[in-house]
């Protein structure tokens, strides 16, 4: 034993050791238990930080202690290769998307090697490799053949930094979730997913994930956004074209007092044509639209609106009132039309007092008289309804059930569940990513890929000139084909898929990463599925972490697994902060993984990164505190060396005496603790 902790040499011993003997290789035992371990896999655009390794070292701990305790544990690793940010780096490097992955895939292999983390490397996956995208395509093929899958003109979000369509979920606060630009909207022909037609079992499995954070479950509860209610159309007093609310509050009917619009409702244009109002109200909606969804809908701050100069007709009492736009009425949720009740809505209370708009109570609460005058805030429980015609006295609960009766009996609206998630837009305007399965023909319309002739591969001499725009669209040799039908010239879908796309499913692949007649093994994925335990960031909570729960779901559906859910336990880690900030390149503030190892070795980063800080916490990164674990390991080792040969005769049995036996027993309540 060397007289001083060369952490090196030692470093570099065992992992060759472990990797020349394929130590953490598995297969399926059904004679062990299982434990599948996963960290999120990364994305490769550039070399690794202290708060990627933070993820990799907890995920490694995990795998290492259910090793111990005798479980077939399955760690694996691999790379979200496809993507913008390699699109754009070879625009602005001049180089081939392919390229700049594969050479920063390299660099995050030695990296994590390095790190001393304990991968089934045999089972490493790229999603921009052709063996991996073959299946993207083919389930996408078997979702088409299920009713999941439908093109249709929409309205979508646009980045016009990026150039493409971006899904609901990838706007964060009116901004695209990648470069920050304002997202515009535009109508185009796009492919989406229907994750919809899930969507109740999405909301009702939630209660299942036990092993899930709270706040997860409760933010995936409220983007599917399930309230029950009513359907009920309104006519514009100038012409009677129909205008259709969802309420949660029928019995609140006789209350609404003026009429809301979202500012991006298409509605919006004809209301205000050639009339005094429009310049004004084309100022708002302009204004509105750089406003985030967050400042839009926080209760916190002072609601906004705009008159348009129309009316619509109250459907129950004939009574005319007034149509506004308000800044927080969302056209995602709902019709985008809202009929406004102040005396039972505080945004509503709040617009009304702002604008001084009328305010009619409807509901009374039990044992109460409530005034507008006296009131100071809204009344948004039950009671009993009032100035409300031939429902005055009935509870709110029974007035709900005779209004919607009366709605669907004089057919002018119906009970109704609404959701706030909708379907998802797959379509995306680059080229570094997975094509979409699809041939157009003139003669036979849109016809899916055979599956004998996938994968259909991604060409790789493309010019990619400027950001913007796929170079697919300009790629004749990719465009030109034959229909499988009729055997006519055809050409082919030039969108390609969000990648989010690839990430719903490569757990599954894990399992089998070699097979070649299908996506993977079933018997593979039935033994190892659902992922025992699963670690990455909260940001991912309503996107990745939804979609691969309709993914699971479809692929169960499909016959391929036997599971509903992918993943049984969540740890979404806290971040590594530096200097009060997120470390990220973009801040500057980034230490490298290699920094740290080469002047101090794995092991001291490993121990820092296990005992700065409560895995689910935020860790600050402390120089001092990275010295303090290297001088630890210092003393293990000089501790261990002075002691060498009392720790050889040392036999682990109850032989010996009382107080070499308490010894043994100490040690080993320490290593469980």
């Amino acid at each position: 034993m060397a007289a001083r902790y060369e952490f090196r040499k030692i470093e570099e011993k065992w992992q060759k050791r472990w990797e020349e003997s394929g130590l953490y290789e598995v297969t399926e035992d059904p004679n062990k238990k299982k434990k599948y371990v996963l960290v999120m896999f990364p994305y490769p655009s550039g070399e690794l930080h202290m708060g990627h390794m933070r993820n990799y070292v907890i995920g490694d701990l995990v795998a290492r202690y259910n090793r111990m305790k005798g479980f077939n544990v399955l760690h694996p690793m691999g790379y979200d290769a496809f993507g913008l940010p390699a699109e754009n780096a070879a625009i602005e490097r001049g180089i081939h998307p392919r390229k700049w992955t594969n050479d920063n895939i390299d660099i995050i292999r030695k990296q994590i090697k390095r790190q001393g983390i304990s991968y089934n490397w045999e089972r490493e996956i790229s999603t921009c490799e052709p063996e991996y995208y073959r299946w993207g395509q083919w389930l996408f093929l078997k979702f088409m053949e299920k009713g999941l899958v439908y093109r249709k003109k929409a309205e979508v979000n646009w980045c016009p930094s990026c150039q493409t369509v971006l899904a609901n979920e990838q706007v964060h606060a009116g901004r695209c979730w990648r470069c920050g630009s304002i997202v515009e909207t535009k109508q185009l022909e796009q492919w989406f997913f229907k994750i919809t037609a899930y969507v109740e079992e999405l909301l009702k499995d939630l209660d299942s994930l036990t092993g899930w954070p709270d706040r997860v479950r409760v933010m995936q509860t409220n983007w599917i956004g399930k309230s029950s209610g009513a359907y009920v159309d309104f006519k514009l007093k100038k012409n009677g074209e129909k205008v259709t609310v969802f309420t949660t509050r029928p019995d609140t009917l006789f209350g609404a007092t003026f009429f809301l619009l979202a500012p991006e409702h298409p509605l919006v244009e004809k209301l205000v044509s050639g009339t005094d109002y429009e310049e004004k109200v084309k100022e708002f909606r302009q204004k509105v639209s750089l406003q985030s969804d967050f400042d839009r809908t926080s209760p916190e701050i002072p609601k906004e609106g705009c008159f348009t100069g129309a009316y619509t007709v109250n459907p129950l009492n004939g009574e005319e009132i007034p149509i506004w736009l308000a800044d927080y009425i969302m056209m995602g949720y709902g019709t985008g039309a809202v009929m406004a009740v102040p005396a039972h809505d505080q945004r509503d209370f709040e617009f009304a007092q702002k604008y001084e708009l009328p305010i009619r109570v409807v509901v009374q609460p039990d044992g109460e008289r409530l005034s507008v005058e006296r009131m100071n805030q809204a009344f948004e429980g039950v009671g009993v309804m009032a100035n409300s015609g031939e429902f005055d006295g009935m509870k709110s609960d029974d007035g709900i059930k005779a209004i919607n009766k009366f709605l669907e009996d004089k057919k002018i609206g119906k009970f109704a569940v609404n959701y706030r998630l909708r379907d998802w837009l797959i379509s995306r305007q680059r080229y570094w990513g997975n094509p979409i399965p699809i041939i157009y023909c003139d003669n036979c319309g849109i016809v899916p890929v055979p599956e004998e002739d996938l994968p259909v591969i991604l060409p790789e001499d493309v010019k990619i000139e400027a950001r913007g725009g796929s170079p697919l669209a300009n790629h004749e040799a990719f465009i030109k084909t034959r229909c499988p039908n009729c055997e006519g010239a055809a050409r082919r879908e030039t969108d390609t898929m969000d990648t989010f796309t690839d990430s719903s499913w490569y757990f599954f692949r894990y399992t089998s990463p070699r097979e070649s007649s299908a996506p993977f093994r079933a018997e593979a994925a039935n033994y190892w599925m659902p992922v025992d335990q699963y670690i990455g960031g909260i940001e991912h909570a309503v996107m990745h972490l939804l979609y691969a729960r309709f993914f699971t779901k479809a692929i169960r559906d499909l016959g391929l697994c036997g599971v509903s859910e992918p993943f049984s336990n969540l740890l979404t880690q806290g971040m590594v902060v530096k200097d009060g900030a997120k470390m990220s390149k973009s801040k500057g503030n980034i230490v490298s993984c290699d920094e740290l190892v080469d002047k101090y070795g794995a092991d001291t980063g490993r121990l820092f990164i296990l005992f700065a800080s409560p895995p689910e916490k935020d860790l600050e990164w402390s120089e001092a505190g990275v010295e303090g674990s290297f001088r630890f390991l210092n003393r293990v080792w000089t501790l261990v060396l002075k002691n060498i040969e009392q720790g050889n005769r040392g036999t682990g049995t109850v032989e010996g005496t009382d107080a070499e036996r308490e010894l043994i027993s100490m040690a080993h309540r320490t290593i469980m603790k």
